[in-house]
């Protein structure tokens, strides 16, 4: 079997134009890979800029820690406080005031609460006459007088019913 030349020709343009196209998907893949190694380049260059940076704060922050130190100790003679200096209880505390002086207005008082029943509850109070509830309640009817359109029942009664409307509903039958 011959070939003759143009089909040659065409073969040969093929194979090389595979050859190319063999050699193109093997240098994307080149490119891609080398373009994701420098984005973790990228990122490892940004994470140790960022360790870099909160280091330098940190030894800023110690640094000034120390230099306000001396600050202290040579110029103004502060020190760390010692186990002598601090109080054991109120009355230490209230023996180091001073009196009050003459114009000096009122200390603020404080209410205390009454004290409980025997049963631990404190008795309720009426805001307007200052008196306990269990003594007005004892003057009082037990229930006031209902106006004649209502029904005898209570509300609890009358909210726990399931059909609040009664039995005339209208409803559509099948």
């Amino acid at each position: 079997m011959l070939i003759s030349g143009s089909r040659r020709r065409q073969i040969g343009w093929a194979v090389v134009l595979l050859a190319c196209a063999a050699v193109l998907v093997a240098l994307t893949f080149k490119v891609n890979t080398i373009k994701s190694q420098v984005r973790l380049a990228e990122r490892q260059i940004i994470a140790l800029e960022t360790e870099k940076r909160i280091l330098e704060i940190e030894f800023q922050a110690r640094s000034s820690q120390q230099q306000l130190a001396d600050w202290n100790r040579v110029e103004y003679g502060y020190v760390a406080p010692s186990a002598g200096q601090y109080l054991e209880n109120e009355r230490q505390l209230a023996a180091l005031g001073m009196p009050r002086a003459a114009g000096a207005p009122d200390p603020i008082r404080v209410a205390q609460a009454e004290v409980a029943d025997e049963d631990g509850v404190l008795a309720m109070v009426s805001p307007l006459t200052g008196k306990p509830i269990a003594e007005e309640e004892e003057g009082k009817p037990a229930s006031p007088p209902r106006p004649e359109g209502s029904s005898g029942r209570s509300l609890s009664d009358r909210l726990a019913r399931p059909d609040p409307v009664g039995a005339a509903t209208a409803g559509i039958e099948p």
